[in-house]
């Protein structure tokens, strides 16, 4: 369960600092300056508290851990929410939807499809160990 307290640490950590604090604190100019599209900005700040309470999932998670105890639901939230980014921003890259945004705002969201995408698998594969062990211990 180490590797999945650091991936969970890990998650934790890009997720406010890349996503959570920079779409709740940054000003609109700010972003732009980034190369995203900031119009209209409400949604990026719903975003960003989305976000929030998915980090909140994850630091429940990491307490389960440290409890001795396999945090099945977070793992879940997990493996769908990045699963499903991973999907999305992948379909978008291959699509052009980026083709207008500035150039560190397509290296930040072509990061972001990887990072979530190896999150996912991680997550996946975490759960699929546990569950084997589970089941051996059962049997």
């Amino acid at each position: 369960m180490n590797a999945l307290r650091l991936l969970l640490q890990l998650k934790v950590a890009l997720t406010v600092l890349a996503w959570c604090l920079p779409l709740l604190l940054l000003p609109a100019s700010a972003l732009s300056w980034l190369g995203f599209p900031v119009v209209p900005m409400i949604f990026l700040r719903l975003l960003a508290m989305a976000y929030l309470a998915l980090v909140v999932g994850y630091l429940l998670g990491l307490l389960q851990l440290r409890r001795g105890s396999y945090p099945w639901a977070t793992v879940w939230v997990g493996i769908v929410s990045n699963g499903g980014a991973g999907v999305l921003l992948t379909i978008a890259w291959i699509s052009s939807a980026w083709a207008t945004w500035g150039s560190f705002a397509q290296l930040f969201m072509g990061l972001s499809a990887l990072g979530a995408s190896l999150i996912a698998i991680g997550l996946t594969l975490s759960a699929l160990v546990q569950w084997l062990a589970q089941r051996a211990a059962t049997d």
